[in-house]
C-alpha cells in the first residue's frame, strides 16, 4: 500500500482512480464496508482526499453507477439496428452485473444520473431516432430493456440453485406437463432462458407496435 499522504495531496489521484478503488472494496466486502475513510486508506491518503474528487458519498455512489454502466452502450448501438444494438447493450450489462454482485442492488435503487451516462443516452437516443424512433418512444424503451436485465439478474438464483435442476426429479406421472417441459429444454439454463425472454420483449418493441 501506498505511504499516507497529507490532507489536500493527490497526485496521481484522479476521479477514475477513486471509484475503481470503491468498486474494487464493494466487490470484496460489499457497499456496507464502502465509506470515505476506508476508500482513502486502501487508496493511502486521507479520507478528505477523496472530496477532491467526489463531492459527497451520493456522487461516489452514482459514479460507481456510471463506472458500470456507461461503457456498454456506445459500441452497442453502432450495430445494424437499433434493436441488434439492444441485443448487444443488454447482454453486456448483464454480464458485467453478474460479475459484479455486489454492486446490483446500487444499480438497481439509483439513476444514471452524471453528465457521462446523460451523454450515453443521449447517444443512444439519437441513433434510435434516427431509426425511425420518437424519443419518447426510445426513452421508453431504453428503460424498458435496462429494467429487465437488471431485474433478471436481481431474481436469478445462483447456477447451484437453478429451479429447473429441482423440476428434473418431479414424477413424470403426477407432472407430466411439467417433465415434458423440463426434458424440452435445450439447451437449459439461466443464459438460455435470459435469451428467450430478450428476445421475447425486443420482438414486442417494434417501431409499428410503438405507434
Amino acid at each position: 500500500m501506498p505511504g499516507r499522504r497529507t490532507p489536500g495531496h493527490s497526485v496521481g489521484l484522479t476521479r477514475e482512480a477513486v471509484l475503481r478503488a470503491a468498486l474494487a472494496l464493494a466487490d470484496r466486502e460489499g457497499l456496507k464496508a464502502l465509506s470515505m475513510r476506508r476508500l482513502g486508506a486502501e487508496l493511502g491518503v486521507e479520507a478528505m482526499t477523496i472530496y477532491h474528487h467526489v463531492p459527497n458519498k451520493d456522487a461516489l455512489l452514482d459514479g460507481l453507477v456510471e463506472l458500470l454502466v456507461a461503457p456498454i452502450a456506445p459500441p452497442a448501438f453502432e450495430a445494424a439496428s437499433w434493436q441488434e444494438g439492444l441485443h448487444g447493450y443488454a447482454r453486456a450489462l448483464r454480464t458485467t452485473l453478474l460479475a459484479h454482485p455486489n454492486v446490483v442492488a446500487l444499480v438497481a435503487s439509483r439513476p444514471a444520473v452524471t453528465a457521462q451516462n446523460l451523454q450515453v443516452m443521449e447517444a443512444a437516443l439519437e441513433s434510435m431516432r434516427a431509426a425511425g424512433l420518437q424519443p419518447a418512444d426510445a426513452l421508453d424503451v431504453l428503460y424498458a430493456v435496462t429494467g429487465f436485465v437488471v431485474g433478471h439478474v436481481v431474481t436469478a438464483p445462483a447456477p447451484a440453485d437453478d429451479p429447473v435442476d429441482h423440476l428434473a426429479t418431479l414424477d413424470p406421472a403426477e407432472f407430466p406437463l411439467l417433465a415434458e417441459a423440463v426434458r424440452a429444454a435445450s439447451p437449459p439454463g439461466a443464459d438460455a432462458r435470459f435469451e428467450f425472454a430478450l428476445e421475447a420483449l425486443l420482438s414486442g418493441l417494434r417501431p409499428d407496435a410503438l405507434d
